[in-house]
């Protein structure tokens, strides 16, 4: 590979990142301090970020605002990650919608647990700006 043809990570993400306007993603965690953490990482790069703290929540909103891509967290009180990431994939106008598994459960049988109930990748916390950003242009830029 040429000088020329390296690229760092971070600067794919940038260059990436240009493309991320208008673009809706939905967190979905219990946690406050991960939703704050990754709607504030992505407004940045002019996403239109909406979030839910559990998949009850969740899943009017997604009707409601038909995201692009979807987070969502794993351990949830009430539907967890995995229920509702199988209500989501089951449904025909979103089964398309990519779904990241984000959690800080990283064990092989969880993250084929994930693929089985249809997620696209399995995000494990705590999770980098470059984490973040890179997971939203594999998934949601076309």
């Amino acid at each position: 590979m040429q000088k020329s043809e390296m690229v760092s990570s971070s600067e794919a993400v940038e260059a990436g990142s240009k493309s991320l306007s208008s673009l809706k993603v939905m967190i979905i965690d219990d946690s406050k301090t991960i939703r704050k953490s990754a709607e504030t990482l992505l407004n940045k790069e002019g996403c239109n970020v909406l979030t839910a703290e559990d998949g009850f929540e969740a899943l009017a909103k997604i009707a409601e605002h038909k995201p692009d891509l979807i987070f969502v967290d794993i351990m949830m009180p009430r539907l967890d990650g995995y229920q509702t990431c199988t209500l989501i994939k089951n449904n025909r106008q979103f089964r398309d919608t990519p779904v990241i598994m984000l959690t800080s459960k990283d064990s092989i049988f969880d993250k084929a647990r994930g693929r089985i109930v249809g997620s696209e990748e399995y995000l494990t916390k705590p999770f980098t700006r470059d984490d973040l950003l890179q997971a939203v242009n594999r998934h949601a830029i076309a």
